[in-house]
Order: C-alpha cells, then sequence, then structure tokens
C-alpha cells in the first residue's frame, strides 16, 4: 500500500522545530498585547475580490500564487495570501471605524501562496499581523517598527532595520513616469518578470533579488527625490522619532514592497546572518477607503512565524517531566498522585506499562524523564511517594501532606 505524504509546501511542525515556533509566537504576542493591541481572528478564507481588490490585480500575489476556487454557487473564493486585506474588510464590515478614534488589532493563523517552498517559506506558512487604524501620525510609523524591532531583540536575532518612503496619490505619479522612461532604457538587462512588471507594477523591480535587475536599477531615480511637502515632512518626522527610541536604521531607495496597497513608510528587519526579510510592514493610507469603507490612514506589519523560528538559536527549555511508575497494584493510587502533582503545576507522565522498577525506570529514561516518581504498596500504605532524580540518581521520600503543603 502507498505511504501517504504530506503536499508539498504543506508542512508538518513539531519538536525542537515547534518549540521555536511557539517561542516566536509567545513572544510577538506578548509584545502586542504589551502596547495595547487586541486580537481578532480571521477567516481562512475571503472572496477572491477581497485580494484583487487590494492587493492589486498586477501583482505576483493575485496574478501566479493565490489558492483561488468556486463555490456551490459559483462564486471565486481564496485561501488567504495575506492577512491586512481580511483585516480592512472586517474593519469595514463591523464599522469598527464608529467604535474608537483608532483601532488597533493583531491576528494570527496560516497563510497560502502557491509559490517555490524554499527555507523558511511555504505553500502553508503562519503569520502574525498587527494593523492601526485611523492615524496618520509618523509616530504609529515610529512605534510599528519599534515593536518590530523589539520582537527581534527579544530572541536575540541580530537584524538591520531598512526604511523608505514610496510617496502618495500626489507625488508617486510623477517618479513612476521617471521610473518607466529610466527602466526602457535598461529593459535589455532585465529579466523576463520585470520586463513584464515594468509598465504595469514599475516599483516592483526595483524589490528584484536577480543579479542583473540588482546592478541595473542600481542608478535609478530615488523616490525621495520625488516626495511632495508632507510626505517628505511625514518621513523626517518618523527618522526623528527612530532616533529618539534608539534605533538604528539604514535608508533603502529601492526597498518598496510586494502589494500594491502601500503609501509613504515602508520597512522590514533583515536578518544580518541570512540577509532575508523575517518582518515587513508599512503605511497604506488608501486601503480602507478602496475597499468600500470610509476614509482611514493605516499602518501595519507581518511577522513570517516560521522564516523568523529558523533564526532562533536555541529552543526555550521545558519544565522537568515526572514520570509516575505505579509498582504492584498501585494504579488507583498513582492516579491520585499525577493529579496531586499536577495541580502543583508539575509536568507528569504515567506510565502505561506494566513491570519490574527496573524496566520502567528504563522506560522512564527512554521517555526522557526528569524524575521518577516511584508508587509502590509501601509509599500507597504510608501515603507517601519516592522521587528519583534521574540525572543524579538521588532518591527522596515525601508524604503526601507534604506534596499538599507545597514542600515538594
Amino acid at each position: 500500500m502507498e505511504e501517504f505524504r504530506s503536499v508539498r509546501g504543506f508542512h508538518d511542525l513539531f519538536g525542537e522545530e515547534l518549540d521555536k515556533f511557539n517561542l516566536v509566537r509567545r513572544t510577538v504576542r506578548r509584545i502586542l498585547q504589551l502596547h495595547n493591541f487586541e486580537e481578532i481572528i480571521l477567516p481562512v478564507v475571503e472572496y477572491a475580490e477581497v485580494f484583487q481588490r487590494s492587493i492589486g490585480e498586477a501583482t505576483d500575489i493575485v496574478q501566479k500564487e493565490m489558492f483561488v476556487f468556486p463555490d456551490k454557487k459559483g462564486r471565486l473564493l481564496a485561501l488567504r495570501p495575506e492577512g491586512t486585506a481580511g483585516a480592512v474588510r472586517a474593519f469595514i464590515q463591523h464599522r469598527l471605524f464608529a467604535i474608537k478614534p483608532y483601532t488597533k488589532l493583531f491576528y494570527e493563523g496560516p497563510m497560502f501562496r502557491y509559490e517555490r517552498p524554499q527555507a523558511g517559506r511555504y505553500r502553508q506558512f503562519h503569520q502574525i499581523g498587527a494593523e492601526v487604524f485611523g492615524s496618520s501620525d509618523p509616530l504609529v510609523d515610529a512605534e510599528t517598527i519599534n515593536i518590530s524591532y523589539k520582537i527581534l531583540k527579544d530572541l536575540n536575532i541580530n537584524c538591520s532595520v531598512e526604511i523608505n518612503s514610496i510617496g502618495c496619490k500626489v507625488c508617486r505619479p510623477n517618479y513612476r513616469k521617471a521610473l518607466v522612461e529610466y527602466l526602457n532604457g535598461v529593459s535589455g538587462a532585465l529579466c523576463q518578470d520585470c520586463i513584464d512588471r515594468k509598465d504595469r507594477n514599475p516599483l516592483r523591480v526595483l524589490d528584484c533579488k536577480v543579479p542583473t535587475c540588482k546592478e541595473a536599477v542600481k542608478d535609478a531615480p530615488k523616490m525621495l527625490d520625488f516626495l511632495c511637502e508632507d510626505c517628505k515632512n511625514h518621513h523626517r518626522e518618523l527618522l526623528d522619532y527612530l532616533e529618539v527610541l534608539g534605533i538604528p536604521y539604514v535608508e533603502n531607495p529601492n526597498l518598496v514592497r510586494g502589494l500594491d496597497y502601500y503609501t509613504r513608510t515602508v520597512f522590514e528587519m533583515v536578518s544580518e546572518e541570512l540577509n532575508i526579510t523575517v518582518i515587513a510592514g508599512g503605511r497604506y493610507d488608501y486601503l480602507v477607503e478602496e475597499m468600500g469603507g470610509v476614509s482611514t490612514p493605516a499602518v501595519g506589519f507581518a511577522v513570517g512565524v516560521e522564516r523568523l523560528s529558523m533564526f532562533v538559536k536555541e529552543p526555550p527549555p521545558k519544565d522537568p517531566i515526572y514520570m509516575v511508575i505505579p509498582i504492584g497494584d498501585t494504579v488507583g493510587y498513582a492516579l491520585r498522585v499525577c493529579e496531586l502533582l499536577r495541580e502543583k503545576g508539575k509536568r507528569v507522565e504515567l506510565s502505561y506499562k506494566r513491570g519490574s522498577l527496573k524496566k520502567q525506570l528504563e522506560l522512564a529514561n527512554k521517555l526522557k524523564a526528569d524524575y521518577a516518581v516511584i508508587v509502590g504498596e509501601d509509599e500507597m500504605k504510608e501515603e507517601s511517594i519516592s522521587v528519583k532524580n534521574l540525572h543524579t540518581g538521588e532518591q527522596t521520600k515525601y508524604s503526601l501532606k507534604g506534596v499538599l503543603s507545597e514542600v515538594f
């Protein structure tokens, strides 16, 4: 019979890899909650139009990477490729803009993109995203970058902070025109994807990782030189706030994001170890209105959990395991002991095998237990337990009353 295997790009998480994954999750959630973000749980499936409208028809995600399928009524649905579009849809649908002057939300869960699997990137991957709706103040951009920086500091991951402004509706058209003219002049050095992009989404050419494209755009016009006065002031204030926060940054004039909805601030946290982006985000002041809501400025970021987990050096330490070993006719007493230890917050494994003490201790070692809690007939009569340290061999007897009174 043929053995079943997971679908390519859909990854099982367990063991040490899962321990690192959960450390990233706990760290990000804790820092977001310290900054007073509230959680929202978003559906995995949305109408495909939600992403087509928000991400942009001309993006690689919409054109090549979305998992799209019809429902029974023929309406096109999509597995979410990112979280911001769903968060914006929920913000509008539930009229969250009418509840508070500004809204701070975070969400967590799997995303889906049909792209070539590689290290830290799968077709099903997990993100934690955070969005702030309702303020155009560059202070919000600075706080968003600060949260991202804190996450990496807490995880002891060395990174560089790259930042750029890609302007707004006022100044970007002039820049786009100048950029397309430049790209037409160097089109012979561009890869096929960038030749396709240069007219429909020219900013994405600046972000191409193909060496010939990187060399070709080296002297391309810079968006910072085309910023209108409002965008210049916004960017200058943001950099001032980053100085106050003590966050080192690099201005990268070729930094853009792969989604159409971004305006003004874009940023990435790039691992210094492998030069891979692990956290990215930016401002999107027109998206809520473009999706049918009231005009609402917004800024956000997303953490790729699997990708960030790659850079966690050590999994977090686990609580010691106490293996309760019943010897003889003491299983009922052993169950009682297990529950008392668990009430004290101990991590407890009950032996499901019967045999001699020697065999049971061998089993405890195979299960990587730290302590053997021996429950024989003498212990049952005495209302006690014998605890053996499996690392040192030291053994101590405790009364159950001692366990109850937190002696143990």
